[in-house]
């Protein structure tokens, strides 16, 4: 995957009374449909998939991954087949209320529903052994996308301008980009993940891919867990796109600026810390949340 042309920019966003200052490094404007860190897990990965000369991409994901979204749209520009593997036999018979498997189907992407119970057993060599059976011609990637080769790409995400940071901040999912993160930082940089999910299992998948002891999990805004939201992330999302034009998914991103933000609010950070956080994309998935939220009853995210 190469998409030479693209040239990655730092905006500096808010600069608190403390000399606190925010960069937000735009990863999201790679591309409109293999944005931020989807991007740089699967370029190595879809390589290694040409060298093997295999021809079909599988792999997993939930009701409104960024990941399925992502694999499905990378197979349309890239000539692979693709198949998800989809948590939740009932998603099956309401595709056309999933703005995400709708659009994964469009892109021609071949989708086999499972239960919930199967599929955790995706990491299992009997389940992986039958999938390699169904698709011969496969390169399995996993659930979102993280692998020593996805690692490697999210190493590429921070270059020589951004030496000049004392903090490197990430939102967490799967534990693939702050792996990479951790890997390139220099010396004097920190990274700290703000994980989307609750459960303490992060730590110990991080520590297959990363080495170094120069990172820290912030456990305090996962807002309930992956997908949850609630009025007050739906409120700071909103106002702010308006004070700042800037969109961040609901799932990842924006729980990560409301911890930045809440964090410097409460003199967290030194004075003149310089923090660059790193926007990973994933807004395919607003769609989704708001129909979601809709019906709820809850109010709904605008970015008009």
């Amino acid at each position: 995957m190469n998409f030479s042309h693209f040239n990655i920019q730092n905006e500096l966003i808010y600069t608190s009374r403390q000399g606190v200052a925010l960069w937000l490094k735009r990863e999201d404007l790679i591309h409109p449909l293999v944005s931020g860190n989807k991007f740089r897990k699967l370029k190595y990965n879809l390589e290694k998939a040409k060298m093997l000369g295999l021809d079909t991409l599988v792999t997993f994901g939930g009701a409104f991954s960024n990941h399925i979204a992502a694999v499905a749209a990378a197979g349309q520009l890239y000539n692979f087949k693709t198949v998800g593997i989809i948590r939740g036999e009932e998603l099956e018979e309401n595709l056309e209320n999933n703005p995400t498997l709708e659009f994964a189907k469009n892109a021609r992407m071949t989708m086999k529903f499972v239960s919930r119970a199967s599929y955790r057993e995706k990491t299992n060599d009997t389940f992986l052994m039958r999938l390699n059976n169904e698709f011969p011609n496969a390169y399995i990637i996993p659930e979102g996308g993280t692998n020593q080769l996805a690692v490697k790409g999210c190493e590429e995400i921070l270059t020589e301008q951004d030496a000049l940071f004392d903090i490197i901040c990430c939102p967490v999912g799967t534990g693939g980009t702050i792996s990479g993160l951790i890997n390139s930082a220099l010396p004097h940089q920190k990274i700290l993940g703000f994980p989307a999910l609750k459960g303490d299992f992060l730590s110990s998948e991080i520590s297959k891919f990363a080495q170094k002891q120069n990172w820290e999990l912030i456990s305090d805004y996962h807002f309930g867990g992956y997908a949850k939201i609630n009025v007050e992330l739906v409120t700071f999302l909103n106002r702010y796109y308006r004070d700042f034009g800037i969109k961040f998914d609901p799932v990842y991103t924006a729980k990560m600026m409301y911890g930045i933000m809440d964090l410097i609010a409460k003199d967290y950070f030194k004075p003149n810390t310089q923090l660059l956080a790193i926007h990973t994309g994933g807004l395919q998935g607003l769609k989704g949340m708001n129909k979601k939220l809709n019906n709820k009853q809850l109010p709904l995210i605008n970015f008009e």
